[in-house]
């Protein structure tokens, strides 16, 4: 069995506003809308996911959007950027479309060889858009005004911000086959050779900066690939072989899920690639329908009403 891990599954963030994240993600930046489904915890609060045509693992985001959850912090201990693979040459694009939105963006700069440019979300979340050295030959989800040769492929890379990067480094390096591959100052730059995309992990050092407070405009937890159940296993026995704690598997319907929290402070994920986001849809039909778990299908009415309309 082929164990190696190839990259990112998803990234999972915090919002305030549904209407407003809902906007954001789907018309500026003009990601597929996959699923609208609730927390499991928390019922009367969205979960979103965004994504290509189908929810392809390395392309998705989800939020939890909480109408009055107070702003969070960057700083050390968490993920603190996202980053998305977009084709060269459409970066005087989307600086259009960010001014045009009255979006927050620095002008693009470099790093690692790469041009990027970086914008704030309506919430405060800081998201990159890099050109790859190399062609990002995902398919992407196009718009009406958004067409392949600028729409978004998927996930670049993530940032995490840490006190020290060593701990986790070593995980990164020691259980998931990642391999250091360049740094700048304080920037580790890390990949997984097994993957072709989603497969960048950046760490930064931040010696003595305040740590980070997840709340709204924040990563809450970032996920890696597993392609089954076996591979799963194997990695959560290799985690607490080292003697950190992972959960018992958790069943998220599109995925199954085992967290635990690195050395560095931030919550991890290992999700499997099946059953996806096609198991309650069609593709063609994705993220038009309130889609609940199970239990609670009994309660769909009261939970209908008092969640946010988005049209």
């Amino acid at each position: 069995m082929d164990q190696a891990i190839t990259g990112l599954h998803h990234i999972t963030a915090i919002s305030g506003n549904a209407k407003k994240n809902f906007d954001f993600y789907t018309k500026t930046m003009g990601l597929r809308f996959v699923k609208k489904t609730v927390n499991f915890d928390d019922p009367h609060t969205y979960h979103f996911y965004y994504g290509d045509k189908t929810g392809s693992p390395g392309t998705i985001l989800t939020f939890f959007p909480w109408q009055d959850i107070m702003t969070g912090r960057r700083g050390t201990h968490m993920a603190t950027e996202i980053g998305y693979s977009v084709p060269e040459g459409s970066l005087d694009f989307w600086l259009k479309r960010l001014d045009a939105a009255n979006v927050i963006y620095n002008k693009p700069s470099a790093k690692f060889g790469e041009i990027y440019l970086t914008f704030l979300d309506p919430d405060g979340l800081k998201v990159e858009l890099t050109v790859p050295e190399k062609t990002d030959d995902r398919e992407p989800w196009e718009t009406a005004d958004i067409s392949a040769d600028n729409a978004l492929r998927g996930f670049h890379h993530v940032t995490l911000t840490l006190e020290d990067i060593q701990p986790t480094a070593d995980l990164l390096v020691s259980v998931f086959g990642y391999q250091l591959e360049k740094n700048l100052a304080n920037r580790y730059r890390f990949k997984s050779p097994a993957g072709d995309t989603a497969n960048y992990i950046d760490l930064v050092e931040a010696k003595g900066e305040q740590r980070g407070h997840v709340a709204g405009g924040s990563i809450h937890h970032i996920a890696f690939r597993m392609k089954d159940d076996a591979m799963q296993e194997y990695y959560r026995e290799k985690i607490e072989a080292r003697g950190l704690h992972a959960t018992q598997q958790l069943d998220r319907k599109y995925f199954r899920s085992v967290y635990f929290r690195e050395p560095g402070g931030v919550l991890f994920e290992l999700a499997t690639d099946t059953p996806g986001f096609t198991v309650d849809e069609p593709v063609e039909q994705l993220g038009t329908h309130l889609m609940l778990p199970q239990q609670f299908e009994p309660q769909r009415a009261e939970i209908e009403q008092k969640l946010i309309k988005l049209d």
